[in-house]
This record gives C-alpha cells, sequence and structure tokens, in this order.
C-alpha cells in the first residue's frame, strides 16, 4: 500500500450515488461535491490509512463548469468522464504515482492501470462526513 496517492474522483458517479436531487442542478451538486473533497487529507484503503497528496476531480456535461477550491484541481473532460479519467490514471502512475480512483463503474475499473487503487462512492462520501 502507498503512504501517499492521488486521488481521483469520478464526479458524476459520485454524485450519482446518492439520490438526494443532484439531477436537478448537476453543476450546483459537482461544485458542493468538490468543496467537500477540499477537506481530505487522508483516507482508508483497504483497511490501511494513505495520504492523499493531490485531489484531481473529473467533471463532465451539464457539471463541466463545476469550480472547487485549492486544493482541488477540477478536469473538465472534453469527450467522456471515464476516458478522461483512464488517460489521467496512466499519467499518474506514468509519473511514478499511485492514482486512488473514486467510482462504482465496473467498466472504468476493468480500465484502470493495473497500479490503480479503488474506492467505492460511499466510502469516499464517509470520508467526508
Amino acid at each position: 500500500m502507498a503512504d501517499e496517492v492521488v486521488l481521483l474522483v469520478d464526479v458524476a458517479n459520485v454524485m450519482g450515488s446518492r439520490p438526494d436531487g443532484w439531477w436537478r442542478d448537476r453543476l450546483g451538486a459537482a461544485t458542493r461535491l468538490l468543496g467537500e473533497l477540499a477537506s481530505l487529507t487522508d483516507l482508508s484503503v483497504q483497511g490501511e490509512k494513505v495520504s492523499v497528496g493531490r485531489i484531481l476531480a473529473v467533471v463532465e456535461g451539464k457539471a463541466k463548469g463545476a469550480t472547487g477550491p485549492d486544493p482541488v484541481e477540477v478536469i473538465r473532460a472534453s469527450a467522456d468522464g471515464d476516458s478522461t479519467i483512464v488517460v489521467v490514471a496512466e499519467q499518474i502512475v506514468a509519473e511514478g504515482g499511485i492514482p486512488l480512483v473514486a467510482t462504482a463503474d465496473r467498466g472504468l475499473r476493468a480500465r484502470l492501470p493495473e497500479a490503480a487503487l479503488v474506492m467505492g462512492p460511499a466510502t469516499l462520501r464517509e470520508a467526508l462526513s
């Protein structure tokens, strides 16, 4: 397990994991989630504590205009968010980092580099509480 990870958030998937009315205002819901992410400094992954070195959040579609506070780096997907997440995860690995991808999307999980760690939206939401 890595001591420090790069948290890479599938914003659409994490937003969609809770029926709180996000579909009525995707931009507002994404902006709120980005604000919540800013407070993360460490997480528990597979029972082990890891430090969060960077926070990257991929937005797409109607949430593409969302903004986040420092230290959240917002990445606006030019096409589909999943493909963007895969490319960014591969870049993190190529730079010697460990991506920790927050998503429940099984198809996306299967496309990630072998070195990537994965956590579900419920685990991420729990850490934000």
